[in-house]
């Protein structure tokens, strides 16, 4: 088996040129490592650049305004995270950050309701960032027509109908996107712990980093690949909605993020494209071809995929942020 020592580029300029030959290279980037760089996406140089001045902008506040927007006050697991606040397999992820999603009145009538219809809500918007809404606003609406034309792509590379998943992102898509800051530390080893390793619960992830800055990582073949920023791309990978919808011809890939040296920063944008929150993910009937390696979902009993993007969604919150699980949401926590 050749040992993969970096991500596959996919260039999406090329898929009205040669849509085959763009659908295969999607098709085979995330079949064979679930990761890979896609350029060509058409979002400005100056587009990326003001969101990533934004962020430093927000960063740079104080504690007492950053404090002002602090998911402890959300039970919809919005706002700022403070150094030390999320957890990703039991450990401290060494971040801070601030969570934005797509806001929608909650459908909640009852105690019988789905738990998962509790995490849609309002977002904890800072006021001292002048515009702040705006550019993530701006950003949420450029990321979402893309993470839907990817979508597509790959509904017809599987041998499905462009539409196949066109349903389930057509009514209160669950849109989640963040704001991350790594300050750079000493420590060694288990405690370079940006974020730890794990999968995505969604249907896809589109990330933005900035420019020069190392530290993700994709687990290969039981190997650890670096996944530096490579220039005028973002960092794709798929979550675990979609080797659902692909019976596991599509897998959902570790990956994490290492702290970066002592005397830097490292800035990140990933956003989360996500159906509703009640929707379940169609099952598509694969050609024989790929059918044939398609090994099924992973079956694992710590960490159970649904098909529904809620349950996946709840699932991830309630461990990610055990504070704010305990403050709001006592009564689903074992």
């Amino acid at each position: 088996m050749e040992t993969l020592t970096e991500l596959p580029i996919v260039d999406l300029s090329t898929a009205e040129r040669d849509p085959d030959g763009f659908r295969s290279a999607l098709r085979t980037a995330t079949h064979e490592v679930g990761f890979f760089y896609l350029i060509g996406h058409g979002i400005d140089r100056a587009v990326r650049d003001r969101i990533f001045d934004t962020a430093r902008v927000f960063f740079a506040m104080g504690d007492h305004d950053k404090f002002s927007v602090e998911m402890l006050a959300s039970p919809q697991f919005r706002g700022y995270t403070r150094f030390g606040g999320e957890y990703t397999q039991g450990e401290i992820d060494w971040r801070e950050q601030i969570d934005l999603a797509a806001e929608y009145p909650s459908l909640l009538t009852s105690d019988d309701d789905p738990a998962y219809l509790r995490l849609d809500g309002p977002n904890l918007w800072p006021l001292r960032v002048e515009g702040f809404r705006e550019v993530m606003q701006d950003w949420q609406s450029r990321c979402t027509a893309l993470g839907l034309r990817l979508m597509r792509e790959w509904a017809l590379s599987l041998g499905a109908p462009a539409d196949v998943f066109d349903a389930a992102f057509a009514e209160r898509p669950s849109t989640l996107m963040k704001l991350v800051r790594y300050p750079g530390r000493e420590e060694t080893g288990r405690d370079q712990q940006g974020v730890g390793a794990h999968k995505d619960p969604g249907v896809l992830t589109l990330l933005l980093v900035e420019p020069g800055k190392g530290g993700l990582q994709v687990e290969h073949n039981g190997a650890w690949i670096d996944a530096p920023p490579v220039d005028d791309a973002f960092v794709v990978n798929i979550g675990e909605l979609m080797e659902f919808a692909t019976d596991g011809y599509l897998k959902a890939t570790m990956h994490r993020v290492l702290s970066p040296p002592p005397g830097s920063e490292r800035l990140s944008v990933p956003f989360f494209f996500n159906p509703a929150l009640s929707s379940t993910m169609p099952v598509i009937d694969l050609p024989p071809a790929l059918a044939a390696q398609a090994p099924g979902v992973t079956e694992d009993p710590g960490n159970p995929i649904s098909g529904t993007f809620g349950d996946n969604m709840l699932k991830a919150r309630l461990r990610a942020h055990p504070d704010v699980a305990a403050r709001h949401h006592a009564d689903l926590l074992d």
